[in-house]
């Protein structure tokens, strides 16, 4: 017993009275990027905090992408396949080259056009303040959601993605504007909201969503067509080198809505006819 309690008092840190701060971290603890006292974060100050707090910087642009475009974002984006799985169920993706061409033609001819223009514009906006674009913006981004699936995926992603952001940074200034778009910032809008969040910046913010939506739909196809850990790998490796390109031409449209365009008859027919497909094992 006494050296548990060796121990314990060790591993405190003694207060100006003689006594000991149970709540003080261990001696040697590292300190929070840009933090100037050694205290972990509580609610409220994560990184970023707003003048008149703690302050607490943002984790470095390749951190915060990664932690963005992580699976473990509770978003709930694991369980959508995006017409993937109607795509399966009707014969069109069956093995590793076909699920290439589907995640390519989709990169290139939906996420270019539509999601990601959609969002490099609506970082634009929030940054500004600017009630009006970004109320354009979610009206165009549902408009274009041709099936109720899709629709239903970009008001949950972006609703989960805000609870997110309202735990993470509750005082954020932006948390009153999200909360005038109803029922909540779609997928796109929400996802630039925490870019900004985190200092991203529009084009650090694009290719996290692009990879996000890449990862998360290899993901999917694992489980759907399916295919091996190895063959989602290759999938990623022949991929992954068209993000840059695809997000160039999302910033080249981002300032000309008359150009974003989510034009995909199939994905729509496929999307439709995923809401009574026998069995499924994704929302989407």
């Amino acid at each position: 017993m006494g050296t548990i309690t060796t121990m314990t008092i060790d591993m405190r840190t003694a207060t100006e009275d003689g006594g000991v701060d149970g709540d003080a971290p261990p001696p040697g603890l590292p300190r929070q990027w840009g933090r100037g006292f050694d205290t972990l974060p509580t609610r409220g100050e994560g990184w970023g905090g707003e003048t008149g707090a703690p302050q607490a910087h943002n984790p470095p642009p390749q951190l915060a992408m990664m932690w963005l475009s992580s699976p473990a974002l509770p978003v709930g984006g694991f369980s959508y396949s995006e017409g993937l799985e109607a795509a399966v169920d009707a014969g069109l993706v069956t093995d590793e080259a076909q699920t290439l061409a589907w995640l390519r033609g989709q990169l290139q001819l939906t996420l270019a056009r539509s999601e990601l223009p959609a969002a490099c514009a609506a970082h634009t906006a929030w940054a500004a303040a600017d009630c009006a674009a970004l109320q354009a913006i979610q009206t165009w981004v549902l408009a274009t959601r041709e099936t109720f699936e899709l629709r239903q995926q970009s008001q949950q992603m972006g609703r989960s993605m805000l609870e997110w952001l309202r735990n993470l940074r509750p005082d954020h200034p932006a948390l009153p504007l999200a909360a005038q778009l109803e029922p909540a910032p779609a997928w796109p809008l929400a996802f630039a909201l925490a870019g900004l969040a985190l200092g991203l910046d529009a084009e650090q913010m694009a290719h996290a969503l692009a990879f996000s939506w890449l990862e998360n739909q290899v993901q999917a196809a694992l489980r759907a067509v399916p295919l091996g850990q190895s063959a989602g790998q290759r999938l990623l490796a022949a991929l992954a080198p068209d993000i840059p390109a695809t997000v160039a031409q999302a910033r080249k449209l981002q300032d000309h809505m008359d150009g974003w365009q989510s034009f995909s008859p199939l994905l729509a027919i496929l999307s439709s006819r995923h809401e009574t497909q026998y069995s499924r094992l994704f929302r989407s």
